[in-house]
């Protein structure tokens, strides 16, 4: 084969790769990346969208305002609040049952579908339950009145509110993790822990010295997917607090706070500056989350 001809057939698989790849990147190109760049944009203008839509460039003045605006402070605080205490008990919550369920069990098939129901429910349908447990005529209080006790209301108590919507949160995605974990356990090789036992290790040691150790990736891969997810945390506490972030702003999260200043105040150039901080922040830290564990790799 010539070089002429070497060259036009590597050309042809090229070209017939990225046609197969076409579709892909025209529906990135349209969902992913053109919001995101259009975004970038919105974050440095003012838009007014009286008569005809307008936008007036005011640089760096929207990400500037951040630094005065009290409610962005609470959003913050109650997202960071709430990665802080759900990432590390979800990923804890969901190596346990990976453990558990690949015991040797009866019925454990049975028990593996049943801990998954929760991750394939809507998240809409999951608060809602969980808004009839916590209601003041719900079942939690229904049965503190059974055993003598007073009900109380429960989702009007801003130290409360967002605790019911960390344990909705952690019960309803601790499964999908569970299932990440649970493949990684089943690539541990048997003969570590034969070797262990034979050295003298009990079960504890097996699992502080074996278990833990080869299940790093998938806690990598579980801590950064938890922290993305739960830095976006937006549709339960919508509809914990009906839009408001209430009560008293104790749900009031950065997502939830893009689309009151997005689609109540249509201040769109804040809110695109703050989803763009928001981006940033995960980024970041996902970031150093990597660099950690490649140093702890090698």
């Amino acid at each position: 084969m010539t070089v002429h001809a070497a060259w036009k057939r590597k050309l042809r698989n090229t070209v017939t790769g990225y046609l197969f790849l076409l579709p892909t990147l025209l529906v990135l190109g349209t969902f992913l990346f053109l919001p995101v760049f259009y975004s970038m944009y919105l974050s440095v203008h003012k838009v007014s969208l009286l008569g005809q839509v307008s936008y007036k460039w005011v640089g760096f003045d929207n990400f500037t305002r951040m630094a005065h605006d009290e409610r962005a402070w609470i959003a913050l605080k109650n997202t960071a609040s709430f990665v802080l205490f759900v990432v590390p008990v979800q990923t804890a919550f969901a190596i346990l049952l990976a453990v558990v369920l690949n015991a040797k069990l009866k019925f454990k098939n049975f028990f593996r579908v049943v801990f998954f129901v929760p991750t394939v429910t809507s998240s809409a349908v999951l608060t809602l339950i969980f808004m009839w447990i916590f209601n003041t005529n719900g079942l939690l209080n229904k049965i503190l009145e059974a055993v003598g006790l007073h009900g109380y209301n429960w989702l009007g108590d801003p130290a409360v509110a967002l605790k019911a919507i960390m344990m909705m949160n952690i019960w309803s995605t601790a499964p999908f993790f569970m299932v990440v974990f649970l493949a990684a356990l089943q690539d541990i090789p048997d003969a570590l822990y034969e070797s262990a036992m034979l050295d003298g290790a009990g079960k504890w040691r097996q699992f502080w010295s074996i278990t833990l150790p080869l299940l790093k990736p998938a806690t990598f891969f579980t801590v950064v997917m938890g922290i993305i997810g739960t830095f976006q945390l937006f549709d339960q506490s919508y509809i914990f607090s009906a839009g408001s972030g209430g009560p008293n702003n104790s749900t009031l999260t950065v997502a939830l706070l893009i689309y009151q200043y997005a689609f109540k105040n249509l201040d769109f150039g804040y809110a695109s500056a703050l989803a763009v901080v928001l981006a940033a922040v995960i980024l970041i830290i996902t970031l150093i989350q990597r660099r950690l564990f490649t140093e702890d790799k090698n």
